[in-house]
């Protein structure tokens, strides 16, 4: 079976330390969509890593990392990212594998994603600008350039065909740019990348089905971002849910079992969009502190606000997640009181469910007071465990493990 493993609100849930620790259980871990967006911090054995592209099982000496299908790929990052993690995982040739029907993401995307944000002005997204959406457009207007063509005679003229059509777009939104070095930093990366084995993943993954392996397929950025079902138009561009393990690595629905759900304890999101239980005061800017907020990729400030309990029943619904994983509780040691939204009080009416038009519809929390906690090591005091079973109550789902910090270590099984 495949098990999945993703992030049920707007990602920087703990994704990849939770990966990271259910690892040792697993032969395959693979990435099913997303790109160098994400990032997932792991800390074991006195390291810190983030990881934007790799799988993080990559510091598991026995399983097979494989970027999946659904990922966008930017060589020059994936570079970086290898030759940053090469010094603890030498043998990294041998434990990543990479789909020849990724896409990639060319210099001429991150300029257009840079030229898009700045035209749209107040308007804007909030975007990385690492090219994703562009790539993603490109994927699904059947234009995109992906990993096997590297290996094609004709690859060069393709990418400078794919170029010269961005470029038109991007002089029509009159920005300046020069690609000229960043280009050169391209190719030299894609044949870095030449060094590695790529391969028909889907095939791979059905054949280590057939064998018995074990495999985890762990998703990146959080369910309300996913392009469908999200809170669109501030969504990234792929299927963040469970739902995407089947396009993202060629494996039939019948193969899904377990889905691991991951939530924090509160909430964050980042870049534009609707926030319902945003605490944006000093008990906001004392989560963002407390909980160190700020994103692993871009360094950007985390918006902050208490548990959405309707938002993740949501996407608990969406994704059938079996088991849930709480995290950053730690972060809320010390508070003698939380709080949780348990509904959404809009036009003098109150409902569980997310509205359609929730970017649009002013929503005021309802919310319940909680008693604090005051943890000492990694222990699971009684006021807390009183808000795990609450938790679980309302979300009618078991939370089997809590994360009480970032090292690989502190963490719990229920």
């Amino acid at each position: 079976m495949v098990d999945v493993i993703l992030g049920l609100q707007w990602g920087d849930e703990g994704k990849g330390k939770i990966v990271d620790f259910l690892a040792p259980n697993y032969d395959i871990i693979a990435r099913f969509q997303g790109g160098p967006n994400a990032g997932h911090s792991l800390e074991f054995d006195g390291h810190k890593v983030v990881l934007n592209t790799i799988p993080s099982g990559i510091f598991q000496s026995h399983c097979i990392n494989i970027i999946g299908n659904g990922v966008v790929i930017d060589p020059i990052l994936l570079r970086k990212e290898i030759e940053k993690i090469t010094p603890i995982c030498a043998d990294i040739k041998k434990r990543l594998l990479i789909s020849k029907k990724a896409h990639l993401i060319l210099p001429s995307h991150r300029t257009m994603d840079a030229a898009s944000e700045a035209a749209k002005g107040a308007l804007k997204i909030g975007s990385t600008l690492r090219g994703i959406t562009p790539t993603y457009q490109d994927k699904t207007g059947r234009n995109g350039l992906r990993i096997g063509d590297i290996f094609t005679p004709g690859f060069t003229e393709k990418y400078k065909s794919q170029t010269a059509r961005h470029t038109e777009t991007i002089l029509a939104l009159k920005f300046d740019f020069d690609n000229t070095e960043l280009e050169k930093e391209w190719f030299a990366a894609i044949e870095f990348i030449k060094q590695f084995t790529c391969i028909d993943s889907e095939y791979y993954i059905n054949q280590a089905l057939r064998e018995g392996k074990k495999i985890l397929a762990e998703g990146a950025q959080g369910s309300m971002l996913d392009i469908d079902f999200g809170t669109y138009p501030f969504v990234t561009s792929s299927n963040t849910l469970t739902s995407g393990v089947c396009t993202g690595l060629g494996v039939a629905p019948k193969h899904i079992g377990e889905v691991y759900g991951i939530f924090k304890a509160y909430c964050t999101r980042v870049g534009s969009g609707p926030f319902p239980t945003e605490l944006d005061n000093d008990m906001g800017e004392l989560l963002r502190q407390k909980g160190h907020e700020f994103g692993a990729t871009t360094g950007r400030p985390r918006r902050t606000g208490w548990i959405d309990l309707p938002q993740l029943n949501y996407t608990i619904m969406l994704n059938g997640v079996t088991q849930l994983v709480m995290t950053k509780a730690d972060v809320l040691n010390g508070f003698n009181e939380i709080f949780a939204c348990e509904a959404y009080e809009i036009n003098g009416s109150n409902t569980t469910e997310v509205p359609y038009d929730l970017c649009d519809v002013e929503i005021t929390p309802v919310l319940n007071k909680i008693e604090g906690w005051s943890q000492q090591g990694l222990e699971l005091p009684p006021a807390l465990d009183s808000y795990i079973h609450y938790l679980e109550t309302k979300l009618s789902t078991p939370i089997k493990i809590v994360s009480l910090g970032p090292d690989r270590k502190a963490t719990l099984f229920r």
